[in-house]
């Protein structure tokens, strides 16, 4: 197949619809396609058709004209079909693929989803699908999912039944704990699990007794919730989707929303319309950066010298927000004396390579058009130094006034559909649910919230030590079991893992994944398909590293079409996923799966104590997913998920038509099954959501926004970092406070004490008291302290300000540091990385001792490697790659090359050749990847990029006899990770993909 790519939301749109008409002869919709395609192109075949529709007007534009669209009715509601049959009943979820949150209807008949359709109504998605939005239908039905658990015998998969997995899996668990103890394991969690089944899982974790679990956060977003965290005070995107169509600039940098998140897109060309000025920085001219204003290229991993580039410009001009910067932001001064004396434009010119008069034309047009707003993904997180990166974008939002505005703010696209809900709830190795850290006073929180016994929890660790700290991270589990045992800070080197619902190829270093894998005693991987971890742990490698008593199994997962549960959005809406069809062949939901497994271990009854048991498949008992919600209503106080109700969430899912879709408020709009009045609810009750349910908090679409009411959305910075430093108050000046508030001035997060000086604890009723006291705003059970502070207009978090320098990082003021692989000696010698650190997450983590030996890198190794995504295929791709609709349209991997380079190779497009990075020459016999050239400017001749959703081929060869059988990718490819180079941040360990270095050589053979 070529490589020249195809429009790929059209293309998908009809194939979805060929699809459609092939499993649902009896709808509406193909009844309509079928007299109409009889009548217009009675002899087209489809790719005819593609190509007709294609032309000039679209494939949307053509299907609609051929009346082929039809909207769904309601969600929960049935249409007749007119044939006598059984009627088709109507389930409304949410796209399972990036973090948009677009929803979907879909039409079941007689238990088979037959067609789909986008949710008009929808505030989010206005009815749009992306292609792999428009092919969901085929990963519910799809037919090379995992179908059955099954053991690796001899290299081979066999099928095995739950109960002998169950016995044997639970056996291998318990004698591990025995010889090794609990931390001896490791849990990699999803982004893929609906908040319930997250949340269950750190649950089900810290009762294994361990802190050793993660999810797909860690090495997408990681840096951004440390870095934002500690800069106001939550870790989240601050603004919407929707919101951006009230920007007047928008700044991207280090994402591609236009495949990324391509419905985003639709509300950025609504702002566009309106006079939005668009702004791409990126080191590729991207599909996002064809719609900007203007493109900015820049090296890879330089955006700090960028973004400081436009803060010298801002304050020499004179351009910053004096008032908010001295009413709401602690330190900028230190700040403004870095981009003025130390960034000056012909150092940003030599670290970036942007000139001076580009920075000004860009910091000009930010500040002459505000509000603006600021978009990165992981071009910006993925470094070594990317909480300093993330930080620098605050800075300059700081500085224009643009955070707590709205058409402000920093909208940071989350990458998987719950990922959002998954860092807020989930398995994250340094924190319970909620942030709220591994500090004994949290453990004795959520043993309240649980009902547990806080020492029965404590007896299940270790140690009480290690009940509190911060475990392993899902980057570096792979060092947790090559390591030696002296230099890892905890008893036992990593001898169990579990994959689940989470990729590997998504994470670095592979050629030294694939040996701690076969160094395992224990693997398990629990997926709806079987991911790369089934071929790569089936695949030989080296003799010497293989365990020999190594066990590897494979358990079938639902997907999230198959149960019912939330997912939170990138902007914080929380959106009621209905549960379309039963879960199909011998698959299980993943919350079933892990009460089973806690009975096998003996801490079932403990795990579901709360719960409403319900029968799920075949009978079996499991959680009801609404009973776990209304746990974490109970138990989440800090970031507000107390207020989201199951009954509240449907009701919003069942009336989207009332939201507004810029600010997605309701206007009026009375729920007809419960009567729930809608009136003044932001769509999905973003948190925080304040409060129990029944005060009817509405959500905060905007954080950090003065001008509104706390009991409105309204909000201001975070009180998270103590009230005076250095001599000098961090708490808000006086004047500057939402909209509203009692207290005019700065003050600090309220507690026990606080309500009572201010005269406000008798307004907590009798049982309110008795639960406060000795309490502070997240840890009241009883909610009376957010509801009273609410109730005089202030924040339960306190209002201070934001800080501009972060005492607790290794970089206060953010500084540029070059990659530890970086083609610019020059710059290695002026910006060197940090020293090595020791026990950094329980491991050694290296950084001058590797950038020391990589100092002439450049020499054998030419070019900068970068990586990204694309709009066919998501994460890993073994899902989307497994899904014939979205296969067929990108059929080979494949690296861009600029002509310079490529002809300087040999090298002309559409040729195979061999990328080879530095640690291939660790692997005797390794060649490299083999993948297709695909010449083009978008990069420039230092710079190549490949998508990272590719795997299935290892160093020229084809994987497919390791899959299990029927259960292998339709299109497979090598995976970019296979082979880079090792770089993890400084504070929090995400994985450095955006500067490998690595040379190309055409195949010859």
């Amino acid at each position: 197949m070529l490589l020249t790519r195809r429009p790929p939301a059209a293309a998908a749109d009809a194939q979805a619809l060929a699809r459609t008409a092939a499993s649902a002869q009896h709808s509406p919709l193909v009844t309509s396609l079928a007299r109409s395609v009889g009548r217009a192109m009675p002899t087209l075949d489809r790719r005819a058709f593609l190509r007709r529709s294609g032309l000039g007007v679209g494939a949307g534009i053509a299907a609609s004209q051929l009346t082929l669209v039809q909207k769904a009715e309601a969600a929960s509601t049935t249409v007749a079909t007119g044939t006598g049959g059984a009627k088709p009943v109507v389930r409304r979820t949410v796209c399972g693929h990036c973090s948009v949150g677009c929803a979907l209807d879909a039409v079941v008949e007689n238990g088979v989803w037959v067609r789909q359709e986008p949710v008009f109504d929808s505030p989010i998605n206005l009815g749009a699908h992306c292609a792999k939005g428009a092919a969901l239908r085929e990963h519910g039905h799809g037919e090379y999912r995992l179908r059955y658990p099954m053991k690796l015998v001899d290299g081979k998969y066999q099928r095995i039944s739950w109960d002998q997995a169950y016995e044997e899996i639970s056996k291998k668990m318990m004698a591990l704990r025995q010889e090794s103890g609990p931390d001896s394991m490791f849990f990699v969690g999803s982004s893929k699990h609906n908040n319930e089944q997250a949340y269950l899982m750190r649950k089900w974790v810290s009762y294994w007794g361990t802190n050793n679990t993660d999810h797909q956060a860690r090495i997408c977003h990681s840096t951004t919730v440390a870095g934002v965290a500690n800069t106001w005070g939550y870790g989240a995107m601050t603004n919407s989707y929707n919101d951006m169509q009230n920007a007047k600039a928008a700044l991207y940098i280090g994402s591609n929303a236009a495949e990324a998140h391509p419905v985003s897109m639709l509300h950025l060309l609504h702002a566009k319309e309106n006079g939005c000025k668009v702004i791409v920085v990126d080191p590729r001219f991207t599909r996002t950066a064809a719609k900007a204003d203007e493109y900015v290229r820049i090296r890879s991993g330089s955006d700090i010298p960028f973004l400081y580039g436009l803060l010298h410009q801002i304050f020499k001009n004179g351009w910053e927000d004096k008032k908010y910067l001295d009413d709401r932001v602690w330190g900028m001064d230190k700040i403004r004396e870095e981009a003025l004396t130390v960034w000056t434009p012909e150092k940003v010119e030599e670290a970036c390579g942007v000139d001076g008069e580009t920075t000004y034309k860009i910091a000009k047009l930010m500040a002459d058009h505000r509000p603006g707003t600021i978009v990165w993904c992981m071009g910006q997180t993925q470094h070594t130094i990317g909480n300093a990166i993330v930080r620098m974008s605050c800075l300059v939002q700081l500085a224009l006034g643009n955070i707590g505005k709205s058409g402000g703010g920093t909208n940071i696209f989350r990458g998987h559909d719950n990922v959002q809900g998954a860092t807020d709830v989930g398995p994250n190795p340094d924190s319970l649910p909620g942030y709220y850290g591994l500090a004994e006073g949290s453990w004795k929180h959520f043993a309240k919230v649980w009902g547990a016994d806080y020492d029965w929890i404590k007896g299940r660790y270790a140690s009480p030590a290690m009940m509190t700290k911060p475990g392993m991270t899902v980057s570096r589990w792979i060092d947790g079991v090559l390591e030696k045992n002296e230099l890892i800070d905890q008893d036992s080197n990593l001898r169990g893992l579990f994959f689940w619902g989470h990729a590997p190829n998504s994470q670095t270093r592979g050629l030294e994944m694939k040996r701690a894998m076969d160094k395992l005693d224990l693997l398990v991987v629990i997926d709806p398909f079987p991911s790369a971890t089934a071929a790569m742990a089936a695949m030989p490698g080296n003799p010497a590293d293989l365990n020999k008593n190594r066990a590897v199994y494979l358990l079938p997962a639902c997907t999230q079409f198959e149960t019912s549960g939330s997912c939170t959005a990138s902007n914080r809406s929380i959106q009621w996923r209905e549960q379309v069809i039963e879960p199909l062949w011998e698959s299980r939901t993943d919350h079933m799966i892990m009460y089973q497994l806690a009975e096998k271990l003996g801490f079932g009854k403990e795990l579901v104590k709360n719960y409403k048991m319900v029968k799920g498949k075949g009978g079996m008992l499991e959680p009801e997913t609404e009973s776990i919600l209304r746990e974490i209503n109970q138990g989440l106080w800090t970031i507000g998920y107390t207020g989201q109700s199951p009954e509240r969430l449907k009701a919003h899912m069942r009336n989207m038509h009332v939201f507004d879709v810029k600010t997605l408020r309701a206007k009026g709009g009375v729920d007809a099954e419960t009567g729930y009045k809608l009136d003044g609810d932001y769509f999905g009750l973003p948190w925080p959501c304040y409060g129990t349910p029944e005060i009817k908090h509405p959500g905060s679409p905007n954080l950090y926004d003065t001008s509104r009411h706390v009991m409105d959305g309204g909000g201001n910075f975070r009180a998270n970092f103590g009230v005076e430093r250095d001599g000098v108050s961090l708490l808000a000046n006086d004047g500057s406070h939402s909209k509203g508030a009692d207290l005019t001035t700065g003050y600090p997060e309220f507690d026990h004490i606080l309500l009572k000086k201010l005269g406000w604890w008798g307004e907590l009723s009798e049982a309110e008291q008795k639960a406060a006291e000795g309490k502070n705003w997240k840890t009241d059970l009883s909610g009376g302290i957010q509801r009273v502070a609410m109730k005089h207009g202030c924040h339960p978090f306190g209002n201070a300000k934001a800080r501009a320098v972060v005492w607790n990082f290794p970089d206060p003021v953010p500084k540029h540091r070059e990659p530890l692989y970086s083609t610019r000696a020059d710059l290695v010698a002026k910006y060197p990385t940090h020293d090595d650190k020791k026990a950094f997450w329980r491991l050694p983590t290296l950084y001058k001792t590797v950038q020391d030996k990589a100092k002439d890198i450049g020499k054998d190794f030419p070019l900068i490697m970068s990586s990204g995504r694309l709009v066919e295929y998501e994460g890993g791709g073994e899902e989307t790659r497994s899904n014939p609709w979205l296969a067929e349209l990108q059929q080979d991997m494949f690296v861009e090359i600029n002509p310079r380079a490529a002809n300087d190779r040999g090298i002309r497009n559409g040729d195979w050749v061999w990328v080879k990075t530095p640690p291939m020459a660790a692997v005797e016999g390794f060649k490299g990847l083999r993948m297709k050239a695909l010449v083009t400017e978008r990069v420039d001749a230092e710079t190549v990029w490949m998508p990272f959703h590719f795997s299935g081929r290892w160093g020229g060869l084809d994987m497919a006899a390791h899959y299990p059988q029927g259960a292998m990718p339709v299109v497979r490819g090598e995976a970019i990770n296979t082979a880079t180079t090792y770089g993890y941040d400084s504070v929090t360990m995400m994985q450095e993909t955006k500067t490998t270095v690595c040379q190309i050589v055409r195949d010859v053979a």
